[in-house]
């Protein structure tokens, strides 16, 4: 799902499951090439995790905010808070990581 500078507080930090944002940019050939992963895990994560992905150069107030110097970013969230961060294309085994990490720091809470 895409998210913009506006959305971002009721989809990341608002959100009650843990939550895997992805930064990209159009021209960035790892980003698109990370997208099918990305669409995959929002598939399968319904209902347990947000998985949504925002466009450093359309929101670049977040990308700021967050110090988003390369792209992808793909950083973790459980209740606000940032738990992980990883730059560069990964494998689909150290996104659901991240995932499992966000939602870790949800049992322990």
């Amino acid at each position: 799902m895409q998210i913009s500078d506006e959305s971002f507080e009721d989809h990341v930090l608002k959100s009650e499951r843990p939550v895997l944002v992805d930064f990209w940019a159009s021209w960035c050939p790892p980003c698109k090439m990370m997208q099918p992963v990305v669409d995959r895990l929002h598939q399968e994560f319904t209902g347990t995790a947000e998985i949504v992905s925002i466009n450093i150069d359309q929101n670049p107030q977040i990308a700021a905010e967050y110090n988003i110097s390369g792209v992808p970013t793909f950083v973790s969230f459980r209740n606000g808070q940032e738990v992980a961060r990883k730059t560069g294309a990964l494998t689909e085994n150290q996104l659901r990581k991240m995932i499992a990490a966000a939602g870790e720091q949800q049992q322990a809470a």
